[in-house]
């Protein structure tokens, strides 16, 4: 499989030299904590993956939608006609609070559409990447070094979304914090499944639950932005999972006029 001609390996390398520097961070005592405007978390570790993956990213020929760059108005993006969607640390609050639970996030979209995803888990250096014209997903754990031992693309890093239990379906939801929307879903599944078990996860580690098995379906009905979804959506397409939206009943779109997302679905 040829990766170097789309700058795929660019966006491999830069998630996981993001993730080595994010955890230097993660090991301090203080993180550096400041608010944004709207009142959401930002660290050191945020500022410091950003510029490791802009350094990396901006030596390719597409511009960058990232949550810690200031967002071009649409105007100007309407001739992105491919444009990378970044996310340098998703999960802050889960950074926070250490446990474990957050991740780089990097895609690569073309005409609204994610054509490949990466997302790197520091902490258990867990590396998820997938381009959707390949049809298939991986799931490579590097070494205490953060290194690629063998390699890319190995067959058996392929992950897969399980077959669906018609006994038993298994959600990706909060345990201890769901809305009404959520619950709501939740009840209707109740009526066509024996059991509905929650599982839990944060950060866009749950588009990777689905992908690779171990849930079966992932509603999310609160606000997102599309930096927190668009490389999970890539990689869940490659394993032909769909992520539609609850306002048009099509696949997500990026590189919209408003970076939030509108309420969606995960499912097969």
């Amino acid at each position: 499989m040829d990766s170097k001609n789309d700058f795929f390996l660019a966006a491999l390398t830069a998630s996981i030299e993001a993730g080595r520097a994010i955890l230097e961070v993660y090991d301090k005592s203080d993180y550096g904590v400041t608010s944004k405007e709207d009142s959401s978390p930002l660290t050191e570790a945020d500022l410091i993956s950003s510029k490791i993956i802009n350094e990396h990213l901006t030596q390719t020929p597409f511009p960058i939608i990232s949550e810690e760059v200031k967002t071009e108005k649409k105007s100007l993006r309407e001739s992105w006609t491919t444009c990378w969607v970044v996310d340098p640390l998703d999960g802050t609050k889960e950074f926070i609070k250490r446990n474990g639970e957050f991740t780089v996030n990097i895609a690569l979209c073309h005409d609204g559409i994610p054509i490949s995803g990466v997302i790197y888990t520091p902490v258990t250096r867990e590396l998820y990447y997938a381009r959707v014209k390949d049809e298939v997903a991986f799931k490579t754990v590097l070494n205490e070094n953060h290194e690629v031992t063998d390699g890319f693309f190995n067959e058996r890093d392929h992950i897969q979304p399980s077959t669906i239990d018609r006994k038993k379906i298994r959600i990706v939801g909060s345990r201890s914090h769901m809305n009404e929307d959520t619950i709501d879903f939740m009840t209707g599944l109740k009526t066509k499944y024996d059991a509905v078990e929650i599982v839990s996860k944060g950060s866009s580690l749950k588009f990777c639950l689905v992908a690779e098995g171990k849930a079966d379906i992932y509603p999310r009905f609160a606000p997102t932005m599309e930096w927190d979804t668009a490389a999970g959506h890539a990689i869940c397409n490659a394993v032909g999972l769909k992520v539609i939206s609850q306002d048009t009943n099509d696949e997500l779109l990026y590189n919209k006029e408003s970076m939030l997302n509108p309420y969606f679905l995960v499912t097969q």
